[in-house]
């Protein structure tokens, strides 16, 4: 028998537009205070630093966390030339400062951009990471003062560009879509090497998530606003304002075919029974009640056409 969670029994998806100085388990903590939810988690970190999306889910709604992590992402961050930190962006130490040579133009970075930071790249994670060595975050092993041997890894710049160039300031605004796993400070380093004088992150903001967009993100002041408002309602009502606010469950996974079952169908399958279904494409779906459109969870479809549960929300039975 699992743990009981103290808490409200809360299911849904609350896209944070996350403040900058704090870290994404303490910002999900407050949210989920806030909520009074028995049960939340984030899907992806972001670092102090850095700000926007950052999706939190509640109750059944972690259940599908994995396609969020999975995600593209999409982000926009303004780099300072001449100055290289321990930790790639501005939180960091500095450990080298170089003159920002002549040569370093608008032209030549969009040049490097097509060039070397466009499609599948190789490149190694910073030791600030959230990565684990053995267990550890590598974030913590940094601070310690250790270091280990960090591999390099593939991941996908799907589009980027130069916003903005102002050498004036010594900076630059690029933005990135690109797939899970990405470090913009890697990029933003491995650049400024390439530029000769070394750059750093100075400021970082996730736009987009998966199948959510900027416009779709929360404020704090704004949540806070309507939970101070919240205790002077009656106690019927009181949750109904930030209850508006959260996401369907299923929202993680609104890309996949829908099926819809009825009843018979659904007790089989909550037995754990394969589902004979009309001809569909192979792959995995997302399962609804015909009466009533609740969401049940999600199917895999086999080259047969028979359905397996794969994720069953525990509420749904």
């Amino acid at each position: 028998m699992g743990r009981r969670h103290k808490g409200r029994q809360l299911d849904g998806v609350f896209l944070l537009d996350k403040p900058p100085g704090m870290s994404s388990n303490g910002v999900l903590q407050h949210v989920k205070r806030l909520y009074g939810a028995a049960k939340g988690g984030h899907t992806g970190a972001l670092d102090p630093l850095a700000t926007g999306m950052l999706p939190l889910t509640f109750g059944e709604a972690t259940k599908f966390s994995q396609f969020l992590l999975d995600a593209d992402k999409r982000y926009q961050t303004t780099a300072k030339l001449g100055i290289r930190t321990d930790s790639s962006d501005a939180d960091g130490k500095v450990i080298e400062e170089s003159e920002i040579g002549e040569h370093v133009n608008a032209q030549l970075i969009e040049q490097l951009l097509v060039e070397k930071f466009t499609g599948e790249i190789e490149q190694v994670p910073s030791m600030f990471s959230a990565l684990k060595y053995k267990g550890q975050p590598l974030y913590k092993l940094a601070r310690k003062g250790e270091k280990v041997e960090v591999k390099s890894r593939r991941v996908t710049i799907l589009e980027i560009s130069l916003l903005d160039y102002r050498p004036e300031l010594g900076e630059f605004d690029l933005d990135v879509r690109c797939t899970k796993g990405t470090y913009i400070r890697s990029i933003v380093e491995d650049l400024g090497l390439m530029l000769g004088c070394g750059a750093h992150v100075s400021v970082l903001r996730r736009l987009e998530s998966g199948p959510y967009k900027a416009d779709m993100m929360i404020t704090m002041d704004n949540i806070n606003a309507l939970a101070e408002n919240r205790d002077q309602e009656e106690d019927q009502q009181k949750n109904q304002r930030i209850d508006a606010l959260l996401l369907p469950s299923y929202s993680p996974v609104a890309h996949l075919p829908k099926i819809s079952l009825d009843e018979q169908q659904k007790l089989a399958l909550f037995q754990g029974k394969p589902t004979p279904l009309k001809p569909t494409d192979e792959g995995l779906v997302r399962i609804h009640l015909s009466a009533d459109d609740k969401f049940l969870g999600i199917g895999e479809v086999n080259a047969l056409g028979v359905m397996r549960s794969k994720r069953l929300l525990s509420t749904a039975e």
